[in-house]
């Protein structure tokens, strides 16, 4: 039987000239967005500079593993999709404010149980799906997309918090990336067209270095080899804090429904099956509950990960499969992951515009399954109204409880979930029209 080498194949196996830098490409669009998180928690806790290294480290490692579990499954749990895991930032300030009254110790018990939870919503997730149609996980996805894009511009302008944000080097680092993917991916064919979004990456992190946006003194700094040891921060269990972090766990659960969904319609042109989402938000507790054990934050799947996929087409998982595999090495040897992490903002924003305007084109793909008129253009106009212009305005929301607003005046993915949900329950089918002689009438 001859082996299936289609990278557009979940179970092709491409040679690994075509893997490596096809999984690596994966790796490069997520890696800031991985340590990101675990870096600002630090610096609100204070952290000394060995301790952030060594949570980079932790979170590259658990990645790894957690990306392996959601690509080949351990029984129920894991989508078996080419789906990259990461470090949630949506869970960033629940854990914050965790950590300010209980410590990074009350951060990670209420982490390791919430992941238990979110199990427990997957396991369950099937006889559920059929309030899940297109219309409202495309909702979702476009939400998920829409809101990502100013994160994008973000990066492409320098990152927050960068002195020379917005500055016109910043931008022409961004533009030179975008164009880069573009012209691969547009005007070449093959391989390089495939890894367009990684030569972009490449092309962008070797003209930073004459602009002196790149100081390698930190990879000299670096350890050659160390092992993530579990369990360094201890966990405490507090009721307060396991219910904040439950109520993140259902937002991040509705965001793994929408990315799954992105995955197979952008790379397979088809919707989930139950037992893909089951698996897939299944793998999301397990992952989170193991990144507690190893001193990180909650992980999910990457949406922009689910960008490259929409904007490529590459569905083998044997490619993200390569790609964690890097993960987990760049986890034990910190020099292999500093090298990484020094890629500047800049270059990750031209390649992250694309990807997460993809994520949206996706959400769109699905809403449009079926024609967005009556009932359905109802649901998404309500859905993305409200929650999209909630995100957008979170002061609207400046008189209610600081949970309030933590849950439902961030990205507005929580409120467009929630009510296109509700509406898709709610609302009555549209009566079919059937044309009898010149009347119409309502079948």
């Amino acid at each position: 039987m001859k082996k299936n080498t289609s990278v557009y194949e979940l179970d092709g196996m491409p040679p690994l000239k075509h893997a490596l830098p096809l999984g690596m490409q994966h790796i490069l669009a997520m890696f800031a967005g991985n340590v990101a998180p675990l870096i600002i928690i630090a610096n609100a806790i204070k952290l000394p500079i060995e301790e952030k290294t060594f949570l980079i480290q932790c979170a590259m490692f658990i990645a790894g593993v957690s990306t392996l579990i959601q690509v080949y499954g351990a029984g129920p749990i894991g989508s078996r999709l080419p789906i990259v895991q990461g470090t949630s930032f949506g869970f960033l300030p629940t854990c914050i404010a965790i950590a300010g009254k209980y410590g990074f110790a009350g951060v990670l018990g209420a982490s390791f149980m919430g992941g238990f939870f979110e199990m427990i919503l997957g396991a369950f997730l099937k006889p559920l799906r059929k309030y899940f149609p297109s219309v409202v996980t495309g909702t979702v996805l476009l939400s998920i997309g829409l809101s990502l894009l100013p994160t994008g511009i973000k990066y492409f302008a320098g990152g927050v918090g960068a002195k020379d944000f917005g500055s016109p080097s910043n931008l022409l680092l961004g533009t030179i990336v975008l164009v880069t993917i573009l012209f691969f991916k547009q005007f070449t064919k093959g391989i390089t067209s495939m890894s367009s979004i990684l030569i972009g990456l490449v092309v962008g992190y070797i003209v930073a270095i004459p602009m002196g946006k790149i100081n390698f003194s930190t990879v000299a700094q670096a350890g050659w080899f160390e092992f993530p040891m579990p369990f360094k921060y201890g966990m405490e269990f507090h009721v307060d804090a396991i219910v904040a972090m439950l109520l993140m766990y259902l937002v991040t659960a509705v965001e793994t429904v929408g990315d799954i969904s992105g995955v197979t319609m952008g790379g397979a042109n088809r919707e989930a099956t139950d037992k893909e989402l089951a698996g897939g938000v299944m793998a999301d507790g397990l992952a989170s509950s193991l990144a507690a054990i190893f001193n990180v934050l909650p992980n999910t799947s990457y949406s922009q990960n689910v960008g490259i996929i929409a904007l490529t087409g590459i569905m083998s998982r044997f490619v993200v499969g390569i790609g964690a595999g890097f993960l987990i090495l760049a986890g034990l040897f910190p020099k292999v992951g500093t090298v990484v992490a020094l890629m500047p903002a800049s270059v990750l924003g031209g390649a992250a515009i694309v990807m997460f305007a993809m994520i949206a084109v996706s959400g769109m793909n699905l809403i449009t399954k079926e024609k967005l008129v009556g009932r359905n253009s109802v649901i998404v106009a309500v859905a993305m109204g409200l929650g999209f212009g909630l995100g957008s305005v979170p002061e609207a929301l400046a008189y209610f409880p600081e949970s309030v607003k933590m849950i439902f005046g961030g990205s507005g993915i929580v409120v467009t979930g929630i009510i296109a949900l509700a509406l898709n329950i709610i609302l009555p089918a549209d009566e079919e029209k059937v044309v009898v002689g010149n009347n119409a009438k309502a079948a």
